[in-house]
């Protein structure tokens, strides 16, 4: 199946779940151009690792510019689209965990939000056609986290990851502004499995003919 309809497929979820492999595959499946959320090269990773309260804010805005140049990339594109991570993770999980962990100063997360709202009230911001959530066992993303190997990630405090997992299961719970399909990565071998994977190509291409979305081959 190949989509060939201006489509946005955004892939959500907890650090480590598999968005990023998950959305090379639905890339390629079907016929998709892929943004990926830019984790190498980016100036504070580490130091946001290291010292939260010091970095949360610089690590936010960057979030924001890079989430802002995506978006210029999906107007202009005219073509499907598949997006690792979206904009609302960055502003009502990862921002607001940091603020409210007393990181990020008021007066700086009151700056960080209104230009987050600027973005998406922007008229040519793209909202998701699907996202696509992928959730799973905790214990099962924290071996994944170790198994990657990121220095940054694996000194990184065990309570943050717990708190950060608790945050996305309270999130999507309330999440409304695009639809939502749930992959549950015990059920579904996303990896390994050429079939488990062609099945949930069918459970979004169901999803999307429910939007009344056209889906047609390239010619």
């Amino acid at each position: 199946m190949l989509i060939s309809s201006p489509i946005l497929l955004s892939v959500a979820g907890m650090v480590g779940v598999g968005k990023t492999t998950f959305a090379a595959h639905l890339a390629d499946s079907l016929g998709l151009k892929m943004i990926l959320e830019k984790v190498e090269g980016n100036p504070y990773l580490d130091d946001y690792y290291r010292d939260f309260k010091k970095w949360s804010f610089h690590m936010q805005i960057y979030f924001l510019i890079e989430r802002f140049k995506e978006q210029n990339r999906i107007h202009h594109a005219g073509r499907g689209i598949i997006q690792d991570r979206t904009i609302f993770e960055d502003a009502e999980i990862f921002a607001r965990i940091q603020y409210e962990r007393g990181n990020m100063s008021q007066r700086d997360y009151e700056t960080y939000s209104a230009l987050y709202e600027s973005i998406i009230e922007n008229p040519y911001f793209s909202p998701p056609t699907l996202v696509i959530y992928l959730y799973g066992p905790f214990e099962k993303i924290m071996e994944r986290i170790e198994r990657r190997g990121r220095k940054s990630e694996i000194t990184t405090p065990l309570s943050y990851w717990k708190e950060l997992y608790s945050r996305y299961e309270e999130w999507i719970s309330h999440f409304t502004a695009a639809p939502v399909l749930k992959i549950n990565i015990d059920d579904y071998d996303l990896v390994e499995s050429t079939q488990d994977l062609h099945k949930i190509d069918r459970l979004i291409e169901k999803n999307l003919e429910l939007q009344k979305v056209s889906i047609e081959p390239f010619s």
